[in-house]
């Protein structure tokens, strides 16, 4: 989960305190104001964060993907450290900096500092070979969106999944991608593949839970109160899958990291050094795995 002040507004909270105790002949006309307002606050949050002074078009963009979800509070959005959060938004725009810091720090990735923040219908899209998408749990794409991610994919992009849990979510997010390709197939990606050994010898998709569960509950999976229903409890939330997606011709276009956050290790990695030795060391090297790997290929 982000730590994120979008949408933390006093009208949104107050509209949302009175939505709980609304009689029904008013609950239809705040519901309407509420995401009236939210909408507003997310549109001033769709902005992307990329260092211009410093920007090169030559240097590798982090791109993230911007969609909607359905539902309302702790659905579509929950409440964060500073605000509310639109699903898109998990882990936004801290993972993503320190992210491109680390990949220019320790690899040959030239990276520009920051975040583009692109939907899957913007014809831009294509100039980028890599794209990241998180939270997609309650996401819903538009028949535009799927058309245009069908062509990103068909046209040499990457696409990575992350942080998303349990069955319920699993489900939502695969009936979407079915809708994009219906004869591509997820796999599990096995332990010798060669994303696993790209840069950094990895035996296995490191789990990693959100930094507030971990200091409560002291375990890498995140409780399943937090999530979609059914999710199968502490026994399916504690099995991390790294799973592909490959195209008609056997190219792995995607990846999908599924009852892991892997992008909290990066947004996270300078509150706690505990935390950072346990999840963020593995978090950064996954990504330089799977960022080479998609570069490369």
């Amino acid at each position: 989960m982000g730590s994120n002040p979008y949408l933390s507004n006093w009208a949104i909270i107050s509209v949302c305190q009175l939505l709980r105790f609304a009689k029904p002949m008013y609950f239809k006309i705040l519901t309407v104001v509420f995401y009236s307002l939210l909408c507003s606050r997310l549109v001033e949050g769709q902005q992307s964060d990329l260092d211009l002074s410093k920007f090169c078009p030559d240097h590798f963009t982090f791109v993230r993907i911007v969609y909607d979800s359905v539902g309302g509070n702790g659905e579509a959005f929950y409440r964060g450290d500073a605000g509310w959060i639109p699903r898109w938004a998990t882990d936004h725009p801290v993972g993503a900096k320190n992210l491109t810091a680390r990949l220019n720090q320790l690899t040959t990735i030239k990276a520009n500092q920051g975040t583009l923040l692109l939907r899957l219908n913007d014809a831009s899209l294509l100039k980028h070979p890599f794209a990241f998408m998180s939270d997609p749990g309650w996401q819903e794409l538009n028949r535009d969106e799927q058309v245009g991610l069908k062509k990103y994919l068909d046209n040499g992009g990457f696409l990575w999944v992350d942080d998303f849990w349990g069955r319920a979510e699993w489900d939502n997010f695969e009936n979407n991608m079915k809708r994009v390709a219906p004869n591509w197939d997820w796999f599990d990606i096995p332990a010798d593949h060669p994303i696993m050994s790209s840069v950094y010898p990895l035996k296995k998709c490191p789990q990693i839970t959100a930094i507030q569960f971990y200091r409560r509950n002291g375990v890498s999976y995140d409780p399943a109160w937090i999530h979609k229903q059914p999710n199968g409890g502490d026994a399916d939330l504690s099995q991390v899958h790294f799973r592909g997606l490959n195209d008609n011709r056997g190219r792995l276009v995607a990846v999908a990291t599924h009852n892991t956050d892997i992008a909290d290790g990066w947004e996270r990695e300078g509150d706690d050094e505990e935390f950072f030795q346990r999840f963020s060391v593995d978090a950064y090297a996954l990504a330089i795995n799977i960022l080479t790997y998609a570069m490369s290929h």
